[in-house]
């Protein structure tokens, strides 16, 4: 491999899923914030920002696991495990991005300039919260969804209730994919001390997460009531619902294969909520429910 292929392994360039775990929910907040008809700039400014932030977010992860990754063989093969990147060289490309997102942020408003603190504060402390809290998962989630206030305060310059109610939605959502991606590696978690949401909840993993889950949908549902959503909007919403059973079949027997399949599975959940509340913008039909 050459200097840049490691350096793209770091940043997860070859594995775009938590790029799009990431885009999809920023997409359905300038939808939302935008009444259907988000800024052109904003919306390549936030599309950029969420591929510099979630590599950034790897790195530091990387950065933080660089001794405790050696141990879980699905990340022992990572470059900052194996001496292929020094810890200096990922720190100095962490910095790079985190300043080329800032460099994005500071084109917008007052108010999301201020909230891209607490989403750099979050990114930061995350890697670090699995040593301290079996509840890593939930400041990863707070991570992930610090792009819904974002998105609002840069469309609207105003945080409304339907932001937060979003907010908490994709929280919850994370939480419960990213405890199915635990499961993959709980054993070797156990045995190397790494605290998670996959190892608090033991034997009802499965229920936790089909909790969590369930009220994803029920606050989406809400998203759709409150912007009296058409019927394409609450049918996205049920698909939705239908991935989350298939998920919920597929890691039945805690095979790490099938965890890892429900966790990829995730981005065609959040793809198809996006299409829902863009077609219900863009393509409202009658019956509409209120």
């Amino acid at each position: 491999m050459t200097r840049f292929d490691h350096y793209r392994a770091l940043m997860r360039m070859d594995k775009p899923i938590g790029t799009w775990l990431l885009a999809w929910p920023t997409f359905w907040a300038l939808l939302l914030a935008g009444v259907g008809d988000p800024s052109v700039r904003l919306v390549a400014v936030f599309a950029a920002g969420v591929f510099l932030m979630r590599s950034a977010g790897c790195v530091i992860n990387d950065f933080a696991d660089r001794k405790l990754d050696g141990k879980v063989s699905r990340t022992r093969s990572r470059p900052l495990a194996t001496g292929a990147v020094s810890s200096a060289e990922a720190l100095i490309i962490f910095i790079i991005l985190i300043t080329l997102a800032f460099m994005l942020v500071l084109t917008l408003n007052t108010l999301t300039i201020l909230l891209s603190f607490v989403a750099v504060g979050l990114a930061i402390v995350y890697p670090f919260a699995k040593r301290f809290t079996h509840l890593p998962q939930f400041v990863l989630g707070a991570a992930f969804s610090m792009s819904i206030p974002m998105a609002f305060a840069a469309e609207s310059n105003s945080l409304p209730l339907i932001c937060w109610v979003l907010f908490v939605a994709n929280t919850l959502w994370t939480v419960a994919y990213d405890t199915q991606y635990a499961m993959v590696d709980r054993e070797d978690d156990l045995q190397a001390g790494i605290k998670s949401t996959a190892v608090l909840f033991g034997s009802r993993d499965i229920l936790a997460i089909a909790l969590l889950q369930t009220g994803t949908i029920v606050l989406l549902l809400a998203v759709a009531y409150l912007i009296q959503a058409t019927a394409l909007f609450w049918l996205s919403i049920m698909v939705m619902a239908g991935f989350f059973a298939w998920q919920i079949w597929t890691i039945r027997s805690r095979n790490p294969d099938a965890c890892f399949r429900a966790f990829r599975q995730n981005h065609y959940a959040g793809m198809v909520v996006a299409i829902g509340l863009a077609l219900h913008y863009w393509l409202p039909i009658p019956f509409g429910i209120a």
